[in-house]
């Protein structure tokens, strides 16, 4: 597995440069297990995304007219409650939330006792129970740093869908930072972002490729 370096400037930058790089030069395979199960996706296999200023409005992509866009700035703003409380639905076998919320005021709370020079406030989606789960959590690590004066993010997903999740997560994971930073007294940072699985499924390539305006097949 080589490792894809993704430099970009804001998270709309990010995501087109991803749909380029996956579409074009993914590896496409058929998925034994997990979602869409017997279906084609085309992957990024190992990809470190860093954006510089991920704080830029409009935090969802802008896409050409007739494109359906993959998120909204509603759906954005939601994202952001769904990652900040413990409620799960009936149907939901686990949420973001309910992992990350106590951890969010502990990190807060923990920078504010005890300086900003720490490696420590590393917070954990999952646990050893997840892997029994018929689809675990995709976010596992969601880690912080502050340095000269501003809050960073470096996030592990082990798979991460391109269409479906990555344009509302990180907007929503954008939200969540400019909060924190805000509670802390610090300035937004930047966010890192690892995956070894971002995709693209097929039902989404021909909507890629309108994004990019390549010729349908």
């Amino acid at each position: 597995m080589e490792l894809t370096v993704i430099e970009a400037l804001n998270l709309g930058d990010a995501w087109f440069q991803c749909l380029r790089k996956a579409l074009l030069e993914g590896r496409t395979y058929q998925i034994q297990q997990g979602s869409f199960e017997g279906k084609h996706r085309k992957e990024i296999p190992l990809v470190a995304i860093i954006i510089k200023n991920p704080a830029v409005r409009p935090l969802r992509p802008d896409v050409p007219t007739g494109v359906p866009p993959p998120t909204t700035d509603e759906v954005i703003e939601e994202y952001l409650s769904y990652l900040m409380t413990t409620t799960k639905q009936e149907d939901e076998e686990y949420t973001y939330g309910e992992y990350l919320a106590p951890q969010i005021d502990e990190v807060i709370k923990r920078y504010k006792a005890g300086g900003y020079d720490t490696n420590q406030m590393c917070m954990n989606i999952g646990d050893r129970d997840s892997i029994h789960m018929k689809d675990p959590p995709c976010l596992r690590v969601l880690d912080t740093r502050i340095q000269e004066n501003a809050l960073h993010f470096v996030l592990y997903f082990r798979s991460w869908d391109l269409w479906g999740g990555f344009p509302t997560n990180l907007g929503g994971l954008q939200l969540l930072k400019e909060y924190m930073a805000k509670e802390l007294g610090v300035k937004d940072g930047i966010i890192m972002a690892f995956s070894k699985g971002l995709h693209l499924y097929e039902h989404c390539w021909d909507l890629a490729k309108m994004v990019l305006r390549m010729p349908l097949e």
